[in-house]
């Protein structure tokens, strides 16, 4: 099949491409910068340079790849958010920047695959950590979001919710949303690199444990969403996909485990007073009331397998 990246450059673009030329498919790679086509050519796939907030440039450059499916994964993150960025989120320039591409850039790739008879739509959407007041440590796409998670995050679900509603519910073809877990591996932010951004508090011990270290996160290997993305290209209902390892755990379970993995010392332990004097009650909440994610609607329904079925195994073999 014909199929369209928007952010075909970016770090789960860079894995995807690839599956999805091995699969037989043929793709066209979207990117903002024209620098970057030779980086889309060398994934195996078209360059095409566009604006993704630049209605006219996205319709034109769909309309000429005449694609069957629409694959977005367009982000604007500049960099990790640490704890005490946390405590003024609005006022971080990627989390901010990336509401538009949710939005914004949601209505016109839909409007470009509306136009050029696309018959099938995935985007990317968030499932790392989920604020709720009812239900187990693992949430199915079934149970609500928190209509009113901690302080700044709410710009941030909007846009998640617009876009989960928006693709979702198209007439005109097959609208997929994928949750994905935090990222983690090779390319990402959180991996062995030097210049690993995320990774950097952690070695330097400035991401604490906050009080019981009781919110559960879920990752995910960027090879093992790329799959899972892949997967959705060919096959599966329209609906909301959290695409997650098996493993989803609470913040004092996986974050020992990431700091030795990343050769660091263990992480500091502070009470949840201080934590929220520090950095805020979003961060901590993060650290103490999030929820994680349940993956087996994507693995019944897509026929997803993982490669690193928790990050216990991906930490210490697939971090890169």
């Amino acid at each position: 099949m014909k199929v369209f990246v928007a952010g075909a450059t970016g770090v789960l673009g860079r894995s995807l491409v690839p599956q999805l030329v091995a699969r037989g498919h043929e793709v066209v790679g979207m990117s903002r910068s024209a620098s970057k086509q030779d980086l889309v050519r060398s994934l195996g796939a078209r360059p095409v340079v566009a604006d993704a907030l630049d209605p006219d440039a996205v319709a034109q450059a769909v309309a000429s790849a005449e694609p069957e499916v629409i694959v977005h994964e367009l982000t604007a993150l500049s960099g990790p958010m640490s704890l005490r960025d946390a405590r003024h989120p609005e006022r971080f320039r990627g989390a901010i920047m990336t509401n538009r591409p949710r939005t914004e850039a949601t209505d016109h790739l839909l409007a470009a695959g509306r136009a050029a008879g696309a018959r099938r739509f995935v985007a990317q959407s968030f499932g790392a950590f989920r604020f709720a007041r009812t239900g187990g440590p693992a949430l199915t796409e079934a149970e609500p979001l928190d209509p009113h998670p901690p302080g700044a995050l709410q710009p941030g679900l909007e846009a998640i919710l617009y876009l989960e509603r928006a693709v979702t519910t198209i007439e005109w073809g097959e609208g997929l949303a994928l949750r994905y877990g935090g990222f983690y591996g090779p390319g990402t932010s959180l991996s062995l690199a030097p210049d690993a951004m995320t990774a950097a508090p952690i070695r330097k011990r400035r991401f604490p444990i906050v009080g019981d270290g009781g919110g559960v996160w879920s990752y995910v290997h960027i090879e093992d969403a790329a799959a899972a993305t892949a997967a959705a290209v060919d096959q599966g209902q329209p609906g909301i996909y959290n695409v997650v390892d098996d493993d989803p755990a609470p913040v004092r379970e996986w974050l020992p485990v990431l700091a030795s993995a990343l050769g660091a010392k263990p992480p500091r332990r502070v009470p949840r007073w201080l934590g929220r004097l520090l950095a805020g009650e979003t961060a901590t909440a993060m650290m103490t009331d999030a929820r994680g994610a349940s993956n087996e609607k994507a693995k019944r329904e897509l026929g997803w397998q993982l490669r690193y079925p928790s990050w216990r195994q991906g930490f210490a073999q697939g971090l890169g």
